[in-house]
């Protein structure tokens, strides 16, 4: 069976024979020419970054030296392929929530693969490629050198002598022979020290820069985050095909009903049959408020078109206590996080208007340091309870679904204050 891995090839029998060696060898020495050539350029973007700091250019320099790492990283997967015909992925990323250098930078700087990336340039400028060079002068010139010794004598020595490894001189042909087997043993054991050297070192470069594997915790917990996300994804969507269905289709039908009874009254004279007309199209027209409302509690139309503020002020309009509404966004939010905030606002302004006695009510929030922040404050008598049956727990594992915090402070007398955080970026302007 064909070899796929480096690990595989060194216990099979043909290991020697097979192009395996030659590949190691071959990651070894790239790798120690990649790792001169690193250390040369974060010497030098350091020096010429620092020495320019005293009049900000240089600030620029040491910042993107801090990213020297990414493009070090994808050089590195694809040397990894040397030792391992599989690729090597890339550890995942978030994406900007725009385009552009600016959010693409300040991603990547909060990126913990970024400084996984760094740290492993770091070390393969100080310390790997030394060792690589190393075990190539080892396990592969040494012996080629003790190899060579009999062509050394009778090319350079005059047949006479050949100095071994710039040590020893070796006078006598039996003696040449003697130390040249002892470089082909040599040779052979060298190539499954370099096997083993490639591999160690390809296992260390794949955990700094590689995606962790299928077992690992946290390739896991990554996976586990991603269907969860594609699971709030899905329902959202499949909130506004139901919302879309039903504006489109059913409400249609009950406005084409209620206009259909409305004029069989006008041409139907008074009596029985007219009264039950009346009845009927005022069953209509409730019907059709009622399905208006369901349409509108599903996923309003407002909240689709002109994103969370414009929403939360029509949620405020609708209220039954007066709201104030201070609620300042950069831009549109993704559509699973302005849905949740959207029906926790509802949720406990409905409460407020059931259950508190209050006054009044106020809005507020804003994004700040990539978060959401939604406070629903009322004057009423306070003592609510998240866990006696508010809808506010189902709030709570919404919310708890996009890696936010739902916090109830409602002491006996008041004031009830929500707090709602939730991690986003905001994904365009507002026209």
């Amino acid at each position: 069976m064909r070899s796929r891995t480096l690990w595989q090839a060194l216990s099979a029998r043909r290991y020697l024979l097979s192009a395996w060696p030659w590949r190691a060898t071959a990651y070894l020495v790239t790798g120690a020419v990649a790792g001169a050539a690193t250390l040369v350029g974060l010497a030098l973007a350091l020096v010429v970054g620092g020495a320019l700091t005293v009049v900000l250019v240089g600030l620029p320099l040491l910042v993107l030296t801090a990213l020297a790492g990414i493009p070090l990283a994808r050089l590195e997967r694809q040397r990894l392929r040397l030792v391992d015909r599989a690729p090597a992925p890339a550890r995942p990323v978030r994406q900007p929530p725009a385009t552009g250098p600016w959010p693409w930078l300040i991603t990547r700087l909060r990126e913990r693969a970024t400084w996984r990336e760094l740290g492993h340039a770091l070390l393969f400028a100080l310390v790997l490629w030394p060792l690589d060079a190393l075990v190539v002068a080892l396990a592969l010139a040494a012996p080629l050198h003790l190899a060579a010794t009999p062509l050394v004598m009778a090319v350079f020595g005059g047949g006479e002598e050949a100095k071994v490894l710039k040590q020893w001189t070796v006078t006598t042909w039996p003696a040449a022979s003697g130390v040249a087997a002892l470089g082909l043993l040599l040779l052979a054991l060298g190539g499954y020290a370099l096997g083993l050297a490639a591999g160690v070192r390809a296992e260390l470069a794949r955990v700094l820069v590689g995606a962790p594997g299928e077992g690992d915790p946290e390739a896991r917990v990554v996976e586990l985050t991603r269907s969860r996300a594609r699971l709030v994804d899905a329902f959202e969507a499949e909130r506004r095909r139901i919302e879309r269905d039903l504006h489109d289709g059913a409400q249609q039908r009950l406005v084409a009903l209620t206009m259909a009874l409305g004029l069989a009254r006008l041409d139907v004279p008074p009596g029985p049959l007219a009264d039950q007309l009346a009845k009927a199209h005022g069953e209509a027209g409730r019907a059709l408020e009622e399905l208006r409302e369901l349409i509108h509690g599903i996923h309003p139309k407002v909240l689709a078109d002109y994103g969370l503020p414009a929403a939360v002020a029509d949620a405020a309009d609708r209220s039954a206590v007066p709201v104030d509404v201070a609620l300042e966004l950069p831009g549109r939010l993704p559509r699973a996080v302005e849905a949740a905030a959207y029906f926790v606002v509802c949720e406990a302004l409905a409460n407020v208007g059931r259950h508190s006695g209050a006054d009044r009510a106020e809005v507020t929030g804003g994004h700040r340091d990539g978060r959401l922040l939604l406070r629903v404050r009322d004057d009423g008598r306070g003592g609510a309870d998240a866990a006696a049956g508010s809808g506010l727990t189902g709030l709570a594992d919404r919310v708890s679904v996009l890696d936010g915090r739902l916090s109830l402070s409602s002491p006996p007398g008041g004031p009830t204050l929500l707090s709602v955080e939730i991690p986003c970026e905001w994904t365009e302007r507002f026209a």
